[in-house]
């Protein structure tokens, strides 16, 4: 039985953009949605917008606060002062005088550390030409030797941007101010404890999608479909993913739903290696239409070469009872057993990811079996309603301790 909130509570959300995007933002839509449902009132503080089920977010949010590209500490303050919440839950935001104006507001503020940006220059812990996974903290290191101050421009009109050393210094000593850090693991819990974040201030709830107790099970036909889900970026390996298919000689189709900066070199890449008639890359496409491939695919796939905060993706692969193949890379061996719900594969080993993945192929029977056990694993430890339900009791014990409302009751008899 879940422990139950009993006043309504107003949450202001702050992010960098507003739309549909990338996990974060899936994250953010759910999280708000169910929490609305329960009576609570949120308002959105955003950065640019996507352009994508921007409607669907209006219908979510009472109030929807767009931040100036000036001067937007006048806006953060304003927006405070109109909405008057009761606690502040910002999830993606590196604006340094925006967190300046959230700390100085004095409200009770809660950040969700949904990778890591926060205290990597990079943005992405491994190094782009090695592709060597950092396991360092953030200092001077990151301007010599790595190199990370010199980072790629995807949106401006130069190629590169320049990343200052002491912006993300007073990034991380502002952040460190909050009252709560979120992680989804544990291996993000100690990313912010080498950061010198508190480890008294830091939980772990993990974003996971809402339950999905009505989704088929996957038919595992004779069609050997394999699905990756994700951004199509250089840290999520799909270049790699390529190569390890390429070993592959049971026949195959391989579907890439999504998007991002690497997408024409992974497709150039998908008709060197001869993959073009097996791999079809199909961008973005929205969650009720992913579900006929869930039903019709053998197993999902995760290429991740960048320490994977979480991967929800994986997650949300299990709960359609397929089982998974992916990297052992960051948080991602806290859901993924091997041998259990599918398999983890050494890092960047091409082979070994292929043979995993041609004996799923050949094996349905085993495919069957670890898809169901990662089903049920999934619905014992990843459940939606009690992610929800820890979210809410961490804001009211937040809101109490800064002498706020007393909005929390443990009564364990009260359902979510």
């Amino acid at each position: 039985m879940l422990s139950c909130i009993t006043r309504e509570m107003k949450l202001l959300f702050v992010h960098e953009c507003f739309g549909a995007f990338a996990g974060a933002e899936v994250n953010v839509l759910l999280t708000a949605a169910e929490l609305k449902q329960r009576g609570h009132q949120l308002a959105i503080l955003h950065g640019r917008q996507t352009g994508k089920s921007e409607s669907t977010w209006r219908e979510t949010f009472a109030e929807c606060f767009p931040l100036p590209k000036s001067k937007p500490a006048k806006t953060v303050s304003s927006t405070i002062s109109q909405f008057q919440p009761d606690a502040i839950y910002v999830h993606k935001m590196a604006d340094v005088p925006v967190i300046e104006a959230l700390v100085r507001s004095g409200r009770p503020l809660v950040r969700m550390v949904h990778d890591h940006d926060l205290y990597c220059m990079r943005s992405y812990r491994y190094n782009p030409f090695t592709r060597k996974i950092c396991t360092r903290a953030a200092s001077l290191y990151c301007v010599f030797p790595c190199g990370a101050s010199l980072a790629r421009n995807r949106g401006g009109v130069l190629p590169f941007k320049w990343n200052g050393y002491h912006a993300k210094h007073k990034e991380l000593a502002l952040n460190r101010k909050f009252q709560r850090m979120i992680v989804a693991t544990h291996f993000m819990r100690e990313e912010l404890v080498r950061n010198r974040f508190d480890p008294a201030k830091i939980e772990i709830h993990a974003p996971v999608p809402r339950s999905a107790e009505n989704l088929e099970q996957s038919s595992f036909s004779p069609r050997n479909l394999i699905l990756y889900t994700g951004q199509i970026i250089r840290g999520k390996g799909v270049d790699v993913l390529l190569e390890a298919l390429a070993k592959v000689r049971e026949p195959f189709e391989c579907m890439i739903f999504g998007d991002g900066s690497a997408r024409a070199q992974c497709e150039a890449l998908c008709r060197e290696l001869g993959l073009s008639d097996r791999v079809f890359f199909k961008g973005y496409v929205a969650q009720e239409e992913l579900k006929k491939y869930f039903r019709d695919a053998s197993l999902a796939v995760m290429s991740s070469v960048w320490p994977e905060p979480f991967g929800a993706a994986g997650l949300e692969a299990m709960r359609h009872g397929l089982p998974v193949v992916a990297f052992d890379a960051g948080g991602i061996r806290e859901w993924l057993v091997d041998g259990h719900n599918g398999f983890l594969v050494p890092w960047m080993d091409r082979g070994a990811f292929a043979a995993r993945a041609e004996e799923l192929l050949r094996d349905k029977k085993l495919a069957r079996r670890l898809g169901e056990q990662g089903r049920q694993f999934a619905r014992e430890r990843f459940d939606f309603a009690q992610y929800i339900s820890g979210l809410e009791e961490m804001f009211a014990r937040v809101i109490a301790e800064c002498g706020g409302k007393e909005m929390i009751s443990t009564e364990p008899a009260c359902k979510a």
